[in-house]
């Protein structure tokens, strides 16, 4: 998520490349036999109430370039990812396809151009902030980013499970809200420190620790790479916590009247539960994050 979590530990993704990104999208991995499952975050014995939107004229959906596998541009010059695929889901689902659009903008232009009202709606991994939340509204987060441990093959455990690292070595990046909640989650374990991600990944190869705790998307994608060259698997979790990880992925709706945050809110419950999300998340996601 940008802003709390992005800022800390999802820079170092885009140093995998778009490149790295489509082949793994578009080529079977070993990797698949990991839980890909998606957890519903709506209620299906909820009904949302959903506001008639049958009078929007336009419903534009701002978003950037730059946030792989979210939002960015493909080998053929196409704006695509996770978020691209979402929006136009809802918009399908809110029968607004004729007006439905979708823009790419810099990240740090999102929020004053919905504030200017160039879009009805962000979708690009916006942290919520009591700031914001004085200007916008957002709806239920529709994924969450959880943490974990990604573990060394050849580790012997006693147990296969967190508690099964009690005396390994377990890196984490410092300063970072990982390393809080590492420290929150595991009192008993004694972290090993790097100073990034790229750092703390090159630990993990050359041995340097038995297992690292960090983002759940990056460890993903890393696990697939021929960097890590099948060395290592996730290790229980995944692990969530709104005090440091955030409230998970919003879409940030401009605007003082919230019935459109409503209609994409039952939108969101509608694609949850009939597997249109699910299907999005598997499409962009091959090694999964729960």
């Amino acid at each position: 998520m940008r802003g709390k979590v992005t800022s800390l530990d999802l820079v170092g993704l885009w140093l995998f490349g778009l490149a790295f990104f489509a082949m793994l999208v578009l080529s079977a991995s070993p990797a698949r036999s990991q839980n890909t499952e998606l957890p519903v975050l709506f209620d299906a014995r909820e009904r949302l109430v959903r506001p008639d939107v049958s009078g929007v004229l336009r419903l534009r959906f701002l978003t950037t370039t730059d946030f792989p596998p979210f939002n960015f541009i493909d080998q053929t010059g196409r704006l695509t990812g996770f978020h691209i695929d979402l929006a136009r889901a809802l918009c399908d689902e809110l029968g607004l396809q004729a007006r439905c659009q979708v823009q790419a903008l810099p990240y740090g232009q999102l929020s004053s151009a919905l504030e200017a009202g160039q879009g009805e709606a962000v979708i690009a991994g916006v942290a919520v902030t009591e700031q914001l939340r004085e200007k916008f509204n957002f709806t239920r987060p529709y994924l969450l980013l959880p943490a974990r441990f990604l573990m060394r093959n050849d580790t012997a455990l006693t147990r296969q499970n967190a508690e099964g690292l009690a005396g390994k070595r377990v890196g984490v990046v410092r300063n970072t809200s990982h390393e809080a909640m590492l420290r929150a989650f595991f009192p008993s374990m004694s972290p090993t420190t790097f100073e990034d991600q790229a750092s703390l990944m090159t630990g993990l190869r050359e041995k340097q620790v038995e297992a690292v705790f960090a983002d759940a998307l990056q460890l993903s994608f890393w696990m697939m790479s021929p960097a890590a060259a099948g060395c290592c698997r996730f290790l229980d979790g995944p692990f969530l916590s709104e005090r440091h990880l955030g409230e998970g992925m919003t879409i940030m709706v401009g605007g003082q009247d919230g019935s459109l945050a409503a209609a994409l809110e039952s939108a969101l419950a509608a694609v949850s539960e009939d597997g249109r999300l699910e299907e999005i998340y598997l499409r962009y996601f091959p090694a999964g994050l729960f």
